[in-house]
């Protein structure tokens, strides 16, 4: 890749995940030739930094892509089915963020340290989706477990932080806890109940079912990724007062026993993982200590007495980095080095 460079486009850059997108690319020296910011038409006249300069924001349009080679998608569902397959078209390779692509069978869904080999599959659309940012660290953590023994069944508790709905989201919860510190009345836009000392658990629609889509994502991307139908998968996401930075308690039944020791084994040699599981010293992960970082954290490792070949973890992310913004760019350098 070192002697190839790219015309990159980065869509919806002036959002929170674009934007750090944009960062990755410049901190992982992404070997680009240009880059081009595109964003709706409120973004027109702004400008962005990159590698010392400020690029101009240009407004999305059916000829943003002509000679672009990759287009990186943070611009919602609705902006990737509509602009995704004319950037196809073009010629480029859409690595889209949004849950627009996830599910087709024709478009690969790629975690870098997890199924690598699947970004080959993007010759059929032109087309890479970005997992669920909840769904993304999880696997990394799993995947070896996986491989080692057989992961039959995951229940899943998030714990999901106010950024993965958006800067507005952000931007209430600082709100409403300075209301109360105030003694102001606490308003409520983003979300239907207050989040600030609170807990929501609601994440996305609610389906017939009393599942949100947002369970439905871990349910079905999780098989995908691992590339195994049979696991079994049930989850409960919580939107909790935590600015950045995911966390899971994901309960685990493997096929063949797992003891604590080897668990951690696996884990300190896998890729995008690290151990943090001291709780004598109260060592374990922490969103507050995640967040700005793209490794994924383990902790809180424990055998599950309760059921046959059980195992407890904690595992926590930053959700606009590694859960968004980070592994879209990873999956750009594997497109840059192998495909391109």
């Amino acid at each position: 890749m070192a002697d190839k460079h790219f015309n990159i486009a980065v869509v919806g850059a002036t959002g929170a995940v674009g934007n750090t997108m944009l960062a990755c690319l410049e901190e992982r020296n992404f070997p680009t030739k240009s880059v081009r910011l595109l964003a709706s038409e409120r973004s027109r006249g702004r400008s962005l930094p990159f590698r010392g300069e400020q690029i101009a924001v240009e407004v999305l349009d059916k000829n943003s892509f002509e000679g672009v080679d990759i287009a990186i998608f943070s611009a919602g569902g609705g902006t990737s089915k509509e602009f995704s397959p004319i950037a196809a078209a073009a010629g480029c390779v859409v690595v889209d963020n949004s849950s627009a692509w996830r599910m087709d069978p024709d478009v690969p869904l790629v975690v870098p340290e997890v199924n690598p080999h699947a970004v080959a599959g993007y010759t059929k659309k032109g087309i890479i989706a970005n997992p669920n940012c909840s769904t993304i660290q999880m696997v990394v953590a799993l995947a070896p477990l996986h491989k080692e023994a057989v992961i039959e069944r995951l229940v899943i508790s998030t714990y999901q932080a106010v950024s993965g709905t958006g800067k507005k989201a952000v931007d209430e919860l600082e709100a409403q806890v300075k209301a109360i510190a105030e003694g102001r009345p606490v308003e409520k836009k983003v979300y239907p109940h207050q989040i600030a000392y609170n807990c929501l658990p609601h994440i996305d629609r609610f389906l017939d079912s009393g599942y949100t889509f947002e369970e439905m994502k871990m349910v079905n991307e999780t098989r995908k990724i691992m590339e195994d139908d049979s696991i079994r998968v049930t989850a409960t996401t919580v939107r909790v007062p935590v600015f950045y930075g995911h966390s899971e308690s994901v309960n685990i039944q493997t096929k063949k026993k797992l003891t604590r020791e080897r668990v951690w084994e696996l884990l300190k040699t896998a890729p995008g993982v690290r151990v943090v599981d001291d709780p004598a010293n109260n060592v374990y992960p922490l969103a507050i200590e995640a967040a700005g970082q793209d490794l994924t954290f383990v902790g809180r490792v424990r055998e599950d007495d309760s059921i046959e070949n059980g195992i407890n973890m904690w595992i926590v992310a930053d959700n606009i980095r590694k859960g968004a913004a980070t592994n879209a760019v990873q999956i750009a350098e594997i497109l840059a080095e192998k495909y391109l």
